[in-house]
């Protein structure tokens, strides 16, 4: 059977100034790529110098074939004009994109996959309109939570609404999210819940780690996320982690990350006496050496004021480490009541913190290392989650006797 093409649009994806922009929307495509055609179109403002108002980066000979074009941060230096400008820049460099790869593939892509709104959404549209090609939408932005719904404005919020209602499906990558977006009015008939991918032949436990017992002790506790204060509350987790070491004097806290506020939270962990002793920055690691922090850390924090559904928790039980998080966003999906994958605690409520993670360095043999790990590899690998996405695109594409395609089963 000949496999559909799809047309891959992210607002998100690794790029030549951050190869860790958007992974996780990459992890999807290389989950859907051995089961379809599948091409990516992808445009960004440039971070440097370009040798014209636009520039492409161009892999059409790989297993999947990749367009990264880039356009002027300042095409005129006048900031009023220069976001007309940039907007339409953006529009020609997917317009230009699109012709180069219908003739690569030789015609035209039968579905177009969105992931995250708005302006993709609107060229996908706009081929549905133009062409009839149908389109989803993944959605992973946290912009739709309550604690970020008050950032959109009407024009936005007007046309997400008609972008997701004329989609042939909703998809978003947790329950808690897809609730977030129907009380906005973004509402589509054919909705649809389907997780985040791991690696789960990089992340692994260590050979002979059966429990979090195997690793306690020396073991540091981990955080791994971007140094987004607002969102990661990393703060706390440093003013926790000041009181825990005083019972733990070996306790240590390893931080893995990078972001906008990366000096003020090194300054508050000298300010705390932990810098250097107790909390060690890494800075921005590469996945392979996550998943080496994992293997070695007794327990990962996650003190997040506000999540969809982190990669990082699907990771951690790919690798057998249990979590301490809040019940925020989707986490809760990800760490059951019953504790037998981490503990979750309130947001903001640092004493909540203290005890839970007391809780996991007093009796790490609560958690099971092979048992975190094939619930991940059950739910969140490669295979499990192209799988999902197979039956959801030939659901889709499936005409009926009346001519439009069938609703999709729920996976």
């Amino acid at each position: 059977m000949k496999l559909p093409r799809v047309l891959m649009l992210p607002k998100w994806y690794p790029h030549r100034y951050d190869d860790q922009d958007g992974d996780f929307v990459a992890r999807h495509v290389a989950a859907i790529a051995p089961h379809a055609q599948v091409a990516v179109l992808f445009a960004a403002v440039a971070r440097g110098p370009l040798p014209g108002l636009t520039d492409c980066e161009a892999d059409l000979n790989g297993e999947i074939p990749t367009l990264r074009y880039y356009y002027r941060a300042q095409p005129t230096g006048l900031a009023p004009l220069d976001k007309v400008l940039k907007l339409l820049l953006y529009f020609w460099c997917l317009g230009r994109g699109y012709r180069r790869l219908t003739t690569h593939w030789g015609g035209s892509p039968q579905l177009t996959h969105v992931h995250v709104l708005l302006r993709t959404g609107l060229f996908a549209w706009w081929l549905k309109l133009t062409q009839g090609i149908p389109y989803l939408i993944t959605e992973h932005w946290t912009l739709y939570l309550p604690q970020n719904a008050g950032r959109m404005g009407k024009l936005r919020r007007w046309l997400s609404q008609r972008i997701v209602g004329q989609a042939a499906a909703l998809h978003t990558v947790s329950r808690n999210l897809g609730q977030a977006m129907q009380q906005l009015g973004l509402v589509n008939a054919r909705a649809v819940v389907l997780p985040n991918v791991v690696d789960t032949q990089l992340f692994k436990p260590a050979a002979g780690n059966n429990t979090a017992r195997d690793r306690a002790g020396a073991g540091p506790l981990l955080h791994v996320a971007a140094f987004n204060e607002q969102a990661k509350n990393l703060s706390g987790i440093l003013r926790v982690v000041a009181r825990l070491s005083e019972r733990w004097p070996g306790l240590t806290l390893r931080i893995a990350g990078y972001g906008p506020a990366e000096a003020e939270l090194r300054q508050l962990a000298a300010d705390l006496g932990l810098l250097d002793t107790h909390v060690f920055f890494l800075g921005k690691l590469s996945p392979a050496q996550v998943a080496e922090q994992m293997r070695q850390a007794v327990c990962l924090v996650l003190f997040s004021n506000y999540e969809n559904l982190p990669c990082v928790l699907i990771e951690a039980q790919a690798s057998g480490l249990p979590a301490v998080a809040t019940a925020v966003g989707g986490v809760p999906e990800l760490l059951p009541p019953d504790g037998s994958r981490g503990l979750l605690v309130p947001p903001r409520d640092e004493a909540a913190l203290e005890q839970a993670l007391s809780t996991v360095l007093r009796h790490p043999e609560r958690f099971e290392a092979r048992q975190l790990r094939q619930h991940a590899v059950a739910h969140f690998s490669y295979g499990e989650v192209g799988r999902q996405f197979v039956q959801l695109y030939a659901q889709l594409l499936m005409p009926t006797a009346g001519g439009s395609p069938t609703p999709p089963l729920r996976p």
